[in-house]
């Protein structure tokens, strides 16, 4: 089995999340009271108990998902020892690259957690433009629309023209992302050229998009200070799809992650054309085997979400 772990991003979280791992397994309760003890507030208290609106804002949000995967993760370590498979490469969705770069060992946890809680600071001080995803539509035809979009919008202030496609999540699953107006008009345009159906997501701003810029800004002073190791496993980037090993290297990735377009169709395509035969998808909820399955459909596809699946991996072939 050729296997790569891979790791979800913000909209996966949920109130409860963890909170059977922390009953049931040492090595993931200390991850919680790290977490805790990191951040100087009681992140573990708002994963179990919310409110919700409070764990969904970005700057709780990422770094609650980036806990509860890490948590995953020693759990699997704890109750597998040395028959957890080593995966072939690493990768995550978005916020999800930080998780991976946890388990490929380039991140001490407790450093991650500090730059992912900024990254959700500067991310929601955006306070700029919207998103939405759009079901059902060819990608070339959506970037098509993108560029009308912006081309007639041009004569407006660059802020209101900007538009982009801004996650290749699946064959037929995309987001777009810029400004109010822009995203109104495309999504007008989207529908009227066949899309089967767009949902306005409830985000703070427009994430991966040029809107982002002074966030990467941002971002770009705090990966510098960061101590970022070479890889266990390579991560297969966002950005490019293309595997990064080296310390400088993911630091280039981490700061223009937050510009530029989640390409998770290219990544998972170049994790099979790799090798790779099982996903791995270690975090709350299912969303990533969800897209696998649509991009890959050969794959073989695992789920470690809850104590439940860290206690039943040997009955899943997660063992090697």
């Amino acid at each position: 089995m050729t296997i790569a772990w891979v790791f979800p991003g913000q909209g996966s979280q949920a109130v409860g999340m963890g909170r059977d791992l922390y009953e049931q397994f040492p090595a993931a309760r200390a991850v919680f009271e790290e977490a805790d003890a990191t951040l100087g507030f009681p992140l573990t208290r708002l994963c179990f108990e919310g409110p919700e609106a409070e764990l969904t804002a970005t700057e709780n949000a990422q770094p609650a998902l980036l806990t509860v995967s890490t948590a995953l993760l020693r759990a699997m370590e704890e109750t597998s020892g040395e028959r957890l498979p080593s995966p072939q490469a690493v990768a995550g969705h978005s916020l999800g690259e930080y998780s991976a770069l946890v388990a490929a060992g380039a991140l001490a946890f407790s450093d991650a957690l500090r730059v992912v809680r900024r990254r959700g600071e500067l991310m929601a001080e955006a306070h700029e433009g919207s998103m939405a995803a759009v079901l059902g539509l060819d990608g070339e035809l959506l970037e098509r629309i993108c560029r009308e979009v912006r081309d007639d919008l041009a004569a407006h202030p660059e802020p209101v023209s900007t538009v982009v496609v801004a996650n290749y999540n699946a064959p037929d699953q995309f987001v777009i992302s810029g400004s109010t107006v822009a995203v109104e008009q495309t999504v007008r345009a989207a529908k009227q050229r066949g899309a089967k159906r767009v949902i306005p997501l409830r985000v703070s701003a427009a994430f991966h998009s040029p809107l982002m810029s002074r966030a990467a800004e941002g971002m770009a002073r705090v990966v510098a200070g960061a101590r970022i190791r070479p890889l266990r496993a390579p991560l297969i980037a966002n950005v490019t799809a293309e595997p990064l090993l080296q310390p400088e290297e993911v630091r280039r990735e981490l700061v223009t992650q937050v510009v530029a377009p989640v390409r998770w169709i290219a990544s998972v395509q170049r994790m099979v054309h790799d090798g790779v035969t099982t996903f791995l998808e270690v975090g709350p909820g299912n969303v990533l085997n969800g897209l696998i399955r649509r991009i890959a459909p050969q794959a073989r596809r695992l789920n470690i979400a809850g104590a439940d699946d860290v206690r039943t991996a040997h009955t899943t072939g997660t063992e090697g």
